[in-house]
């Protein structure tokens, strides 16, 4: 007859023989344990012929919104768009409008300095004031995104700041890039 020792539970015996089991998971994070298990599965094809494979996400039901959900949707169906969204956008058109701007003053000096008959001193100082005009509104301009991207950035996630504009480093770039004509 096989002798069993009534001081040992079964539940502490069933502790021994997990204990005795190697655990291939053991000191790993959980999240570290959940990317294994998805990489094996996208090895093994388990996710190739899911439905809507290929196809964008529907957001329209605003599960992601929390609670601004009925106000995004009431936003979105009258043609507007969250604030820090429309401040975002307005930030962007305004730099690259600016942007062009110096593109067309910096394609006009080139234009001037590589044409066959020299300007004429007229046209240099219609140019470098142009040019100085040009520069100081550019200035202007970053200055006042500076303010709108520190306001954007104070009401949205880290995620979706947006980086200020170095505006003395710009403007240096710009002059570097495009110097006005010496009078003689």
């Amino acid at each position: 007859m096989d002798f069993k020792d009534w001081r040992k539970s079964d539940d502490t015996a069933a502790d021994d023989n997990e204990k005795a089991r190697p655990n291939k998971y053991r000191g790993k994070q959980y999240h570290d344990y959940i990317e294994e298990q998805i990489h094996e599965a996208q090895a093994r094809g388990d996710f190739d012929n899911l439905p809507g494979v290929g196809k964008p996400l529907n957001l329209d039901n605003g599960s992601y919104a929390g609670d601004r959900a009925l106000g995004y949707s009431l936003l979105k169906s009258n043609g507007y768009a969250p604030r820090e969204v429309e401040l975002s956008k307005e930030i962007r058109t305004t730099a690259e409008r600016a942007e062009t701007k110096l593109a067309k003053i910096r394609h006009q000096g080139q234009t001037l300095r590589t044409r066959r008959v020299p300007p004429f001193p007229s046209e240099k100082r219609a140019f470098n004031a142009s040019l100085e005009k040009a520069l100081s509104e550019y200035e202007r301009t970053l200055r006042s995104l500076n303010s709108k991207i520190l306001t954007l950035n104070l009401s949205v996630p880290v995620a979706m700041h947006l980086p200020m504009f170095d505006v003395e480093q710009r403007v240096q770039q710009f002059r570097e890039s495009c110097p006005p004509f010496t009078m003689v």
